[in-house]
């Protein structure tokens, strides 16, 4: 006999966006082991307390400000008020939403490593998190200030950015770009006859550790971004796998077998897919992760040797152009010409995009430029040469290798 599935009851939705928030959460244990898997050894205490630090306070400004900013919704009413009806699916839904929020410094604090100010960089947090990412984000996914509404009627679509290639990624990428050109590079990473001094990953298995849990709590951050049972598409996981493939192989042929463009790239097509990954034909996913792992590969070179930023992880590449790329790849391959779901624009797209980009770095400069004229970003000479771990935790990685040293 053939039944009709039941509507999914308030419950149901309550415990699917939470699994979301859970698998999104895990993922800055993949941020955090990348970062110290990336950086050298005496700065790998420090990456590990700077993730689950800035998830803290995004946390406290998120619930206060933030998220009030980007969606009009505060949680100060009583236990009935919050539960009501819905079963607490606000609430949940506010942890969801938090998650990508705080991925924001996550991302950041990869570009900066190793020469970062603790204190200082958790105040640039609570800023950025606070007033400048909610925002944009109020902009894209709640319609404020009427510019969604704008592009429809200009062009026959709003800005499409399904999980967030720009809202997040590329919000991340480009406020982690100002901090790192403020902040100048590492210490002995330039000579001044021009030469580059090579500064290696400390650790390949923990870089590869990081990216695996970030590729697996990609699918909660794609796949539960429908936020509800009913609206959730099978379409959305196939679409991140193929482009998280695209991305790795392009990156491995590319990057010849370097294990940190391996690992980046499926990450870097991962990015890319955020967007358009409830619109794309999953052939035309493939296709935007490949070129989002060749812009990585390009680009982290190009940054590192030719503009002699250093960006560490490469947050710039790998988060903000390949986030720009996703949001503009739906107006592409978003085409029912090219098998995609249609009702996007790309001038939506470009200019949604662009939006994005420009409230990143205005607000990132402001941010970063006042804390650097008036508390200081960048650690002393000595402090840096020691080494975060032991300048600002006092402890090393390896705490039993300094005993048998001393």
């Amino acid at each position: 006999m053939i039944t009709t599935p039941s509507a999914p009851l308030p419950g149901d939705n309550v415990f699917f966006l939470l699994m979301g928030a859970i698998l999104v959460f895990a993922m800055h244990g993949g941020f955090a082991f990348l970062e110290l898997g990336t950086v050298r050894r005496r700065s790998q205490v420090n990456a590990l307390v700077k993730i689950i630090s800035d998830f803290g306070i995004s946390t406290i400004v998120y619930f206060f400000i933030g998220y009030h900013i980007a969606y009009g919704i505060s949680f100060f009413g009583n236990v009935q008020q919050l539960t009501g009806t819905d079963q607490g699916f606000a609430m949940v839904r506010f942890f969801f939403l938090l998650t990508f929020a705080a991925a924001v410094p996550a991302i950041i604090s990869g570009g900066i490593a190793e020469r970062a100010r603790f204190v200082p960089q958790l105040l640039a947090t609570a800023f950025l998190v606070g007033l400048v990412y909610p925002f944009y984000e109020g902009i894209v996914w709640n319609g404020n200030y009427g510019i969604q509404a704008w592009f429809t009627a200009l062009f026959g679509a709003p800005f499409h950015d399904f999980a967030g290639s720009v809202v997040v990624h590329a919000v991340g990428g480009w406020m982690g770009l100002m901090a790192v050109w403020l902040l100048g590079p590492r210490r002995g990473r330039y000579g001044r006859d021009g030469s580059i001094h090579p500064m290696p990953p400390s650790n390949i298995p923990f870089l590869a550790l990081g990216s695996w849990i970030l590729i697996i709590g990609w699918f909660g951050f794609n796949v539960m971004s429908a936020q509800q049972l009913q609206a959730v598409q099978g379409l959305v996981a196939l679409n991140s796998l193929m482009a998280l493939v695209g991305g790795m192989l392009a990156a491995l042929a590319l990057g010849k077998g370097d294990p940190g463009f391996v690992h980046n790239g499926a990450l870097a097509g991962l990015v890319a897919i955020c967007a358009g990954s409830d619109v794309v034909q999953p052939i035309g996913a493939l296709a935007i992760g490949a070129i989002a792992g060749a812009i990585f590969v390009y680009l982290f070179t190009f940054v590192q040797h030719r503009l002699r930023l250093d960006d560490v992880l490469g947050v710039w590449p790998l988060h903000g152009v390949c986030g720009a790329w996703g949001g503009i790849a739906v107006g592409i391959f978003g085409l029912r010409a090219l098998g995609g779901a249609s009702g996007v624009s790309i001038l939506s797209q470009i200019l949604g995009t662009a939006l994005g980009l420009v409230i990143a770095m205005l607000g990132s400069l402001i941010v970063y430029g006042l804390l650097r004229k008036f508390v200081g970003i960048r650690m002393d000479e000595e402090d840096e040469y020691l080494g975060p771990d032991l300048a600002i935790h006092h402890v090393s990685a390896y705490p039993e290798e300094d005993i048998q040293k001393a």
